[in-house]
Parts: C-alpha cells; structure tokens; sequence
C-alpha cells in the first residue's frame, strides 16, 4: 500500500488503483475521470454501511445458532431445528411461484449444456488457455492422460507410442459412432470423409457409403468438398470437428486419413477473482483488473515457451466453415467469459472512503469488472465475449436472499455510475453457504431479472456446514462427508429449485469441481453423474480436463435429463438439516490421528504457497503423494474439521501442535524440488507456519469460518519483509 493516496471525489485511492483507471480502464468508454469517481464515491457511501449491517447480522445469526446447540437442543430433532431458525429469521418464507425473467443472455448460458472452467484471474497464461478451451483436440487429452490406461505397452514413453496411438483412436471413433451415428458401418472402418448434394458421405471397402443417421448433425466443412480438411458436426449442441490431413503423422497411418478429433469443450470459463487467488493489496487487484480489461479488449498476450519453442499466447479467433448449401458459417472460438468477484466479507485499503475506513472489496470488484467489461459491450476488440450485450459476474459467498438483494441493487448501481443499460449486469449465484441453501427460492426471486445460473459448491458448503453447526457435534470423519443426507439433499435441491424457476433454457443450473486433476480414468467414470443429476455445467480445473468432460454431454443429453426431472418430489428441509454428526467411540486412535494427519498436511501445504508465493490455487500433493487442486475452500474445510474436533474433544491442542510440527517436515520433504520454498520446520516460526497454526487453532472464531482474514494477514506480513 502507498501512503501517497490520490484524492478523488471524497475517496483516497491507492495511486496503482487511480493510475489504472485513468491511463488504461476509463478511455475509450467516453466517461470521465471526475464523473466516474464522484458517482463511484456516491455508490461506496450508500452501500458501505449496508455492507457492514449484513455482516453483523450473520454475526447474530450465528451466536443465536451457537446459542441453541449449547443448551442442550436433540441434534436428531429437525422440526425443532427448522422451528428455531424460523424464529430467529435465518430461514424466511418461501415465496410462491418464481420465474427468472433473465433477457440477452448468450446462448451458451443459456441453452448449451458442457463444461466450465474456473482459472485465477492474476495468471494471464492460465486466463488465456482457459479463454481458448473452447476447442481442443480430443486425442491429445487421452494419450496424454490416464484416460487411456498407461501401464505395460500402453505407456506413453519418451517418444510416441503406435499402440497407445492405436487405442486412442479407438476411442475416438467408438466416440463418434455414439455422438453421430451413421446409417450404416462404423466411423472405425471408414476409409474417407466427402461433401455432396445430399451432405456427408463415409466410404468403406465394400463402396457402400454411409451417411449421418441425423443429416442435420451436419454442420459444414473446410476444404473442398471432394477433399475436406474438417467435417464440423453438431450433437446435443456441441460441436465435434473431424480433421483430415493424410501428411500428418497419424492422419498418414489412418485409413481415412483423420490426423485428430477436436471438440468443442469449455462453453464458459470463471475467470476468478476470489477462491484461486492471493489478492490482498491494490497492486494485487489491478493485476487482475488489468487481465480482466485485456481478455475484454481482445488485448491480452503471454509470452510462453513450450518444448524449447518460444512464442506469444493470446486468445484465438472464431473458427469459418462452409455449409452444405456453400454458405460461411462461423462457430466461436473461444469460451463465453465470465468473472467472479469476492464476497461481502473482506475490505480493501485500494480505496479508503471519506472517514479513512477500508471499502468493502466486493463494491471495488463489481465496479472495476463492470469497466473492464464495458469495453467489450463497446466493441473494443475483434474478439467480442458477449454477443447479446451481458457482462456476468458470478457473486459467491452470498448468505441468503438479503445478501442477493443487496448485489442486486450494488449492480444496478454500478449500471449507473457506468451509463449501461439496466441489468446489463447478469448475476451468477453460488450455492455454497448453508443460509443460501435453505433459501435458495428467495435468493432466486430476489434476482429473478438478472439471474444465469445457480451453482453448488459443495466443498464451501462443507465448511459452512462444519462451522454453522460447530456446537452440535463432533462432525463425521472428512472422507464420509459425501455420502451424508444433508449432501445428496443439497445437490438435488439445487437442481429442483432451478427448474422450478424456469431457469432450463434461460440459466445454468451448475455443479463443482473435479479436484484430481490427474486423475482422469477417474473423472470419467465419476463425473458423468453432473449431467445426468440435471446439471448444464459443471466445474473442471484444466482445458484437459474439460476436453474429456465435453463427452458426458454427448453421452447424456442435458434438456431431455432436466425434463425428466422436472416433477420429481421436492427435497424435504428436514433432509436439508441432517447435521453431519459423527460416532469418536467407533473410531480407533489411529483413524483419529489418520484424520489429523490429512487436515493438517493439507492446510500446511496450500498455506505455504499462499503465504510465501502468492499463489491461491495449484496442485498440491496429499499425504500420499495425490495431487490435488487445493484453494480457499479446502482450507476452509480442513480447519474447520479440526477445530470441531477441538471443541468436542476428540482431540486435544497438544495433539494438533505436534501434528502441525510432524507435517511441516512432511510438507517440506514434498517441496524439497523446489529451490525457491522457505522450509517451514526450519524454525516452526516463520509466516506460513503461524498463519496455518492460527487457521486451524482461531478457526471457530473466524466470520463464517472463512480463512481470509488469517490468509491476508501473513500475505501482506510476508510481503512487507520481502525485499
């Protein structure tokens, strides 16, 4: 932070903040300088203390629950549970018949179900290979993964492998015989692709052709007609490209001379300003801001070097087809983007207000993306993100219907500091907070004009879970969280609920992320139940991954799931408030002690990047060697787990202390590679090892049991010593 503040308006703002507004966000929108700070000032100064009362009023909320678990209240008892979170205002009534009303949404949002990435914002090479996942190449993502059972004659190998080669084609054209089925014959057997009069037509020896059974799968082709170089489908939505290049080296070795099958993958992309990334200060923030603005202007480039060969990354073009008829056609080239923004928790010294307080850091997201993206409603670029005129910011952490009003009308303020038309700003709500939850109808009606999609978020909503019920239990051992009633519940509301308010065709109804980024044999027998539970998106950490996703959606076709779904029998709220209570009697001290173990080598282990490296969401090695993506929300979980355990005995502080000691040397010994990382059992007293002690032993006493106040704190104490 500099103590040089600029005066703008009745605002001081930080001069890294002032300078990229007035040098690079504002010109061009045809705003000025003092408009847009007097009008922002306006917006801080009528929401700010708004903030603030919602804050406090979860703060209530939970000593009241506190209150009830103390006294003694049957955990097992859930009509007196929902009865005393209806006295106290935590569950409000639920309106009647809601219909979202969400206009100039992209189709993407709207209609086409497939994967979506999340990717942190302040990493520019990961912000434009998440932009460009929209497309990719579908043999790449098997040969170079698990997928594809890599042992014996099957590895991969220093060089190319004929026989993996072999089964990755296989099941490739396995693939395209499910997604566009010919009339006769198999795509395995085809010897050539061609165009005429009547569409596609597939060759084979016996010179009997095939053709597509559904000819409007067709698309268009590039090349000639007689020779193309692609085939362009159509199953479910989704766009399937069948390349053909016969001097590729295996487009030469294939009878029909298919050099690769690209898919259409990654519909949308979060481009994330909060879970994944560690942003504590304003230069921090207009990093972000400034990817942000850059991926909205077309702009943003990366130097990147990959396999000894240099070369600049930015975001791709549309892809150009023609159509069976000769007519051009074009398809995106690159994911619908949207962006979060934090929550209502943190505030931020970028911009202090009148009476020198800290401004809530949610208002400075909102207005700092909605510039960023106005640029894009202008036609800034020749890489257009929205078509139909939105910018889509997706709002986590909201805690119940109160807390979605109040972004609403934050947004509707934003549209006027910016002149844009009213609800340009379309609202993505994250169902990840247990208030959010048991009002999910409210919180949907109080965005009704604005919604496009509701997400769960299954690992946040563990920990609020965990820390709004601290006192009524020791809770369930981590691993058996997921198959408790209260989740299954959780997960089937969500659904119920979105279409229910007739967000099928309008919004996305979403599910959370694959956290084993290496293990893709795995989420493709797993995850294929976010389709079929009803859900038009759900969450992948890498384009990869998001390439092997895009086949659940050609195996289930989402509309037809959400209509078959659509008269099921609501979720009762007695399910919704099982509280996760487990058995320590049944429980061995080395199970006890194997639970520790993980809790804490996992906090150690993303604390320690966080805090020494600034990064807030990577690949991060278990107890066991697994690598797994680990962000704010794990965090959250683990220390959650373990200050339930501390508050119920079922284990003590000097069994955690030693346990944090035990696991740095572990976590240590896992980034041992790594020249730069700062050995946390050198001493047991530096940053990282405090702040992760404080995340576990403070952790009841944490607002909602978020980690970022701890995380921000050591961020900003490691920053200032580094030289």
């Amino acid at each position: 932070m500099s103590t040089d503040r600029v005066p703008a308006a009745d605002l001081l703002v930080d001069p890294v903040l002032h300078r990229f507004v007035s040098e690079e966000a504002l010109p061009g929108t045809g705003i000025g300088e003092a408009n847009f700070w007097r009008d922002a000032s306006t917006l801080i100064h009528a929401l700010a203390p708004e903030n603030r009362e919602l804050l406090d009023r979860r703060t209530q909320l939970q000593r009241q629950i506190d209150e009830y678990w103390r006294s003694g209240a049957d955990v097992r008892d859930a009509r007196a549970h929902e009865d005393h979170l209806r006295r106290i205002g935590y569950l409000t009534e639920a309106p009647g018949d809601v219909q979202i009303s969400t206009e100039n949404v992209d189709p993407e949002i709207a209609e086409l179900a497939g994967p979506q990435l999340v990717v942190p914002l302040l990493n520019a090479r990961f912000a434009l290979n998440a932009a460009n996942a929209r497309w990719g190449s579908l043999y790449d993502a098997l040969y170079g993964t698990d997928a594809i059972d890599n042992r014996g004659t099957l590895a991969p190998g220093p060089t190319y492998n004929p026989v993996r080669g072999d089964r990755v084609i296989a099941w490739g054209r396995d693939f395209l015989d499910t997604a566009a089925p010919l009339t006769r014959g198999s795509h395995a057997d085809s010897l050539g692709y061609q165009m005429d009069s009547d569409g596609l037509v597939v060759t084979f020896a016996n010179d009997d052709p095939g053709r597509l059974r559904d000819p409007a799968a067709l698309v268009g082709y590039r090349g000639t007609p007689s020779s193309p170089e692609a085939v362009l489908l159509r199953h479910h939505g989704l766009h399937i490209e069948i390349r053909i290049d016969r001097g590729h080296p295996v487009g030469r070795s294939d009878a029909a001379g298919v050099s690769d099958i690209m898919l259409e993958s990654a519909l949308t992309t979060i481009m994330d300003l909060e879970d994944s990334v560690a942003a504590v200060d304003a230069a921090d923030k207009v990093h972000g801001y400034r990817n942000w603005l850059q991926l909205m202007t077309g702009s943003l480039a990366e130097e990147v070097t990959k396999d000894g060969v240099t070369f600049v990354r930015s975001l791709n073009p549309d892809r150009s087809f023609t159509t069976p008829a000769g007519d051009p056609v074009v398809v995106p080239g690159r994911a619908l983007m949207l962006v979060r923004n934090v929550g209502l928790l943190m505030t931020t010294d970028a911009i202090l207000d009148r009476d020198g307080r800290e401004v809530p850091e949610g208002i400075l997201d909102a207005l700092m993306t909605a510039l960023g993206g106005l640029h894009d409603l202008r036609g800034h670029g020749d890489r257009r993100n929205s078509r139909t005129g939105s910018v889509y910011i997706v709002k986590p952490k909201m805690h119940g219907p109160e807390e979605v009003d109040f972004t609403v009308r934050l947004f509707e303020g934003v549209e006027r500091v910016l002149g844009l038309a009213p609800r340009t700003l379309k609202i993505g709500i994250m169902d990840e907070e247990r208030r959010t939850t048991l009002n999910l109808k409210a919180c949907v009606h109080a965005a009704k004009d604005r919604l496009v999609f509701v997400n769960t978020g299954f690992l946040d909503r563990t920990g609020d879970e965990i820390h709004t019920s601290m006192w009524a239990g020791p809770m369930v051992r981590k691993a058996d969280m997921k198959t408790q009633p209260w989740i299954a519940a959780y997960e089937d509301s969500n659904v119920d609920i979105g279409l229910a308010c007739g967000l099928q065709g309008r919004a996305q109804i979403g599910k959370g992320m694959w956290a084993a980024p290496d293990s893709m044999s795995d989420m493709l027998a797993q995850k294929v139940q976010h389709p079929e539970s009803g859900a038009s998106c759900a969450w992948v950490p890498s384009p990869t991954a998001a390439m092997l996703h895009a086949t659940h959606y050609h195996r289930v076709d989402v509309a037809a799931r959400q209509q078959q779904l659509a008269n099921r029998s609501a979720v009762s709220m007695g399910s919704l408030l099982t509280v996760p209570i487990g058995d320590p009697a049944s429980w061995s001290d080395g199970e006890v002690q194997a639970e520790l173990d993980n809790n804490i080598q996992g906090v150690l282990g993303y604390v320690v990047r966080w805090i020494d490296a600034g990064i807030g969401c990577s690949k991060v090695p278990d107890i066991h060697g697994t690598q797994l993506m680990e962000d704010r929300a794990t965090c959250r979980i683990s220390s959650q787990h373990v200050a339930n355990w501390l508050h119920h005995g079922v284990v003590g502080v000097d069994r955690v202390e030693e346990t944090l000691r035990r696991m740095a040397i572990v976590v240590d010994a896992q980034n041992a590679h790594d020249p730069q990382y700062n050995a946390m059992s050198a001493t047991f007293d530096g940053v990282a090892f405090r702040t992760a002690r404080r995340l576990i032993l403070d952790a009841a006493a944490q607002p909602s049991g978020y980690t970022e106040p701890i995380l921000h704190e050591g961020r900003l104490e490691k920053k200032a010593a580094s030289p």
